[in-house]
């Protein structure tokens, strides 16, 4: 099997497309921030702020001996006020910062790349266009997302600018000031999702093909339907994977996904993939209405909100996941 170590988008370059990927496509969709956040009784939701607190003003000492307790807090969610610093922190966002002081303001103020200030302007808008801080044209939102997209074509020229990073450093920007978002971001394009924005892609082609053979072990329906149907797994997991879900599922569950994979890194975004693809295509009656490639690929376009639901994909997530993290053993 296909190993890998833990840690509608089109590449571009010089403004000319590099890789065109067949979207699953969102313009159409509904904006996940929409969908109403699950409610959390008020005095279990400031428990949790205590206990955070206590955690974060205590970070080092309870990586060290307690990281099995932080990870379950995670999976049952990090509260809304907390949240922002607490991803910094699980991150290493925070260390990479405190490491590089005024380097953000440097290439901030930087004029950068125009191959790259062109293609970046452009995508700015696309971003959560129902949420306050991006409904704007040059709006602050749309002004930090820009700087933050900018800033890291300068850090990483090599790699330069993909679209999927956009939306990623949108919710971030949603969380924490631009800086913080920043670093952040620099986490996961090196830490979490390594190789992922690169210009030829093939860390996630590479990933699909394990999504792939870890999915015949969990829905062998689904691996076999697909393979039938001879659907490349880029075709349905490239958004997936390198938005993160963010333009895929509805809003909170979006943030749990997210609180639990800056804890235990992609294995969650693999675990969601898994749930979704058995759960859409895992039963002979599922298969049935799937005749072709267009009807497979449509089910995937508009999976059933059952299915997205943050309860249930942690819940699924969890059955699914001992494939998975052997997987990273």
């Amino acid at each position: 099997m296909v190993g890998r170590k833990n840690g509608g988008l089109t590449r571009l370059a010089a403004g000319n497309e590099v890789r065109a990927f067949a979207s699953l496509g969102t313009s159409h969709r509904p904006c996940p921030l929409l969908h109403r956040l699950e409610e959390v009784p008020l005095e279990v939701l400031r428990q949790r702020e205590s206990k955070w607190l206590d955690m974060l003003n205590n970070w080092d000492k309870w990586m060290a001996k307690k990281h099995k307790k932080i990870r379950l807090r995670c999976q049952k969610g990090i509260p809304p006020s907390l949240r922002g610093r607490a991803w910094q922190y699980l991150s290493g966002g925070k260390v990479k910062l405190q490491q590089n002081p005024g380097k953000f303001d440097d290439l901030d103020m930087s004029p950068g790349d125009p191959k790259w200030l062109d293609v970046i302007e452009r995508d700015l808008h696309r971003q959560f266009p129902f949420h306050e801080m991006f409904v704007s044209r040059g709006g602050h939102g749309q002004q930090d997302l820009f700087r933050v997209l900018k800033a890291y074509t300068l850090y990483r020229p090599e790699e330069g600018y993909c679209q999927a990073q956009a939306p990623i450093a949108a919710v971030l920007l949603m969380h924490m000031p631009a800086e913080q978002a920043f670093w952040c971001l620099v986490q996961i394009c090196e830490k979490y999702l390594p190789g992922y924005y690169s210009e030829k892609l093939e860390a996630i082609q590479l990933d699909g093909e394990i999504l792939f053979s870890l999915l015949q072990k969990v829905s062998p329906v689904a691996h076999k339907h697909l393979s039938r149907q001879k659907i490349d797994p880029l075709l349905y997991m490239t958004e997936w994977f390198m938005c993160a879900f963010s333009r895929t599922l509805p809003w909170s569950s979006v943030l749990r996904v997210w609180d639990m994979f800056f804890c235990e890194g992609v294995k969650i975004i693999f675990r969601v993939g898994l749930v979704l693809l058995k759960h859409a295509l895992g039963s002979p009656e599922k298969v049935k209405a799937c005749q072709g490639q267009y009807e497979t690929i449509e089910r995937l376009r508009s999976l059933s909100p059952k299915i997205m639901q943050e309860a249930f994909l942690v819940q699924e997530g969890q059955l699914d996941g001992t494939c998975v993290a052997s997987f990273y053993t």
